[in-house]
């Protein structure tokens, strides 16, 4: 057997045909997927929690001791599938590994997101001969979709060119070539297993759901008017799609009042209310790409672009009142079992007392420091990256002209709309309600050390 490479990863997302691609891999002798390895919620697939004999606390504690025990294999070809939200702690070591063969497998994204919504739904996520799909229709969430869409794109096009800078090539594939019997032999010789003649792709799983679109969606004529505001051409592939880092240029708001305003919302910030101060002020462009945002500008020349900025503490705290009054339960359960962080049972978070705030807060902190430290198997979320970081983001695209913080926004705004040409601005309410147990000094040492960075960028001052 010629063998070109050691070892395999598959860059995928959901509901790509991932599973399938694994299924077809595992049936070739020493061939071995292990599903995905690197999800914070689980060790290789669902309802396992221990993976070569490493469990969720180990690898949390050490990624890179799951690493090599997957890639222990003599005489063998292991790998397995990370996508786009899978601990970042690895992704260097895999991908400047030139043994680490690199299969990048791509759908279009309107399908994934609606096949993604579909099984959510229904909570079916495979389906083999003998199972009967289980009908259901979603609605399309515009702003969801270009959230979901702009992650997945900024990590291909981290990996295509971290490919490029290392002078690697990569096995392409699209969700339509894995029934293809002549694609995957092509694989699996590119892999360095040209003793195989031929090889068949995975027969026990099924397409979900063949229905067409419209049948799959509620709202599709909705979806349809949203999804013409994208340039087509962009959605066969993902790498292709024009770059939106940070916090995607759509969540961006351009006031029509004036030469113009552009608002450039760092997640976690009061972005209702300055949302709010806008639309009195006058009508509100919204729903950006960045060729529509340049040509907005060009038509509002003279205008002024600016961003908020919250206090740290703050900011962790309205991340915290996320996490314990949203829907994300998977998320509160891997704080507990993983992150240190103590929650109580989903059914007590509504009766919690300021004080077991406070203390379930220091702990999240402290969950904080470790993840924007790199430390943690959970990427960092929008809402609770460092500020320095998402402004950085930004200045890909085009940098705000003016920083402003929370603190000072009814002294602040009135200066900027009046920069913008706008004579008689709304005045603004003022910053955000906040608990007064954030005083606490031990909370204050504590965002501190999660984010000293904004601190000494930014120049904040230790009480919020």
């Amino acid at each position: 057997m010629t063998q070109h490479f050691r070892r395999f990863v598959i860059f995928a997302e959901m509901r790509t045909g991932s599973n399938l691609l694994e299924a077809t891999l595992n049936a070739i002798k020493r061939v071995t997927c292990f599903g995905e390895a690197f999800n914070p919620y689980m060790m290789g697939w669902p309802d396992k929690d221990e993976l070569k004999g490493i469990t969720m606390a180990e690898r949390e504690a050490d990624p890179h001791r799951l690493l090599a025990a997957i890639f222990d294999k003599p005489n063998h070809l292991p790998g397995f599938r990370y996508f786009h939200d899978h601990d970042p702690r690895v992704f260097d070591a895999i991908i400047e590994d030139r043994s680490c063969a690199k299969i990048v497998l791509t759908r279009n994204p309107v399908d994934s997101y609606v096949s993604t919504a579909l099984a959510r739904a229904t909570n079916q996520w495979k389906l083999n001969e003998t199972e009967t799909p289980i009908p259901a229709a979603v609605r399309f969430d515009g702003a969801e979709f270009r959230q979901a869409v702009g992650a997945i794109e900024e990590f291909q096009l981290r990996v295509m060119h971290r490919l490029q800078v290392t002078g690697q090539a990569a096995f392409w594939l699209g969700y339509e070539d894995l029934r293809d019997a002549e694609v995957m032999t092509g694989l699996l010789h590119w892999l360095g297993r040209t003793d195989l003649d031929r090889v068949e792709p995975a027969s026990d799983q099924v397409p979900q759901n063949p229905r067409e679109l419209s049948e799959k969606v509620e709202n599709f004529d909705e979806m349809a008017a949203e999804l013409a505001r994208l340039d087509p051409f962009m959605l066969r592939r993902i790498p292709n799609f024009e770059p939106r880092k940070g916090p995607a240029v759509p969540s961006f708001l351009g006031s029509e009042a004036g030469r113009g305003l552009v608002f450039m919302p760092v997640k976690g910030g009061p972005t209702g209310s300055v949302t709010g101060w806008l639309r009195r002020i006058g009508p509100v462009a919204e729903d950006f790409n960045q060729a529509s945002l340049r040509q907005w500008k060009r038509q509002h020349v003279g205008h002024r672009s600016f961003t908020v900025l919250r206090h740290p503490l703050l900011r962790a705290w309205r991340a915290f009142e996320s996490l314990i009054g949203g829907r994300n339960a998977e998320l509160r359960d891997l704080m507990r079992r993983i992150h240190r962080v103590p929650l109580p049972p989903d059914q007590d978070l509504a009766g919690l007392d300021q004080g077991r705030k406070a203390e379930l807060l220091a702990a999240f902190l402290d969950f904080l420091r470790r993840n924007l430290n790199g430390q943690t198997t959970l990427p960092t979320s929008p809402g609770w990256a460092s500020q320095s970081e998402l402004l950085a983001g930004f200045a890909r695209f085009g940098a705000p002209d003016m920083v402003l913080r929370e603190a000072d926004l009814p002294r602040d705004l009135s200066w900027l709309a009046a920069s913008a040409g706008i004579g008689a601005a709304a005045d603004f309410p003022g910053p955000d309600a906040f608990p007064d147990f954030l005083d606490d000094q031990d909370l204050r040492a504590a965002a501190k050390k999660a984010y000293l960075r904004d601190y000494v960028a930014f120049g904040f001052a230790a009480r919020p």
